[in-house]
């Protein structure tokens, strides 16, 4: 007997609560590439009377810019695991609920059998003979 006590409507529970994290989190991505941007365009630049007309980012700029590309790999990850996570624990959950099946449905077969010889003579209390059954 296994230590395991899954309840499936617990695990649907669950999986329900990470999937709306999961939302917020992809619209919270959305808000972040946006406001990443916003910053780059909007870090300035070095520029001026005395510069001359300066790049289109300047260095703050494109030190977000930097940030943002070295770290959506990174994000990328993140969202492919909750996916496979979540996916991963429902195959786990249908696989534990198919194995309860299986074994409930042996167990009956099991008992739908014809008694041997040795459990009849176990419920008539007499023992067995020796040279077979």
């Amino acid at each position: 007997m296994s230590g395991w006590d899954i309840t499936p409507s617990g695990v649907e529970s669950i999986l329900s609560l990470v999937g709306l994290a999961a939302d917020d989190l992809s619209k919270d991505l959305k808000v972040y590439g946006k406001s990443v941007e916003e910053a780059a365009r909007y870090a300035g630049t070095i520029s001026g009377p005395y510069c001359g007309s300066g790049p289109p980012v300047g260095p703050v700029g494109t030190a977000v810019a930097n940030f943002a590309s070295d770290t959506r790999g990174q994000i990328t990850f993140m969202a492919a695991r909750i996916k496979k996570t979540m996916k991963g624990t429902v195959e786990a959950t249908n696989a534990y609920i198919d194995g309860d099946l299986a074994m409930a449905a042996q167990t009956q077969r099991e008992a739908a059998k014809v008694p041997t010889p040795a459990e009849l003579r176990a419920v008539a209390g007499r023992p067995g003979r020796k040279g077979g059954e």
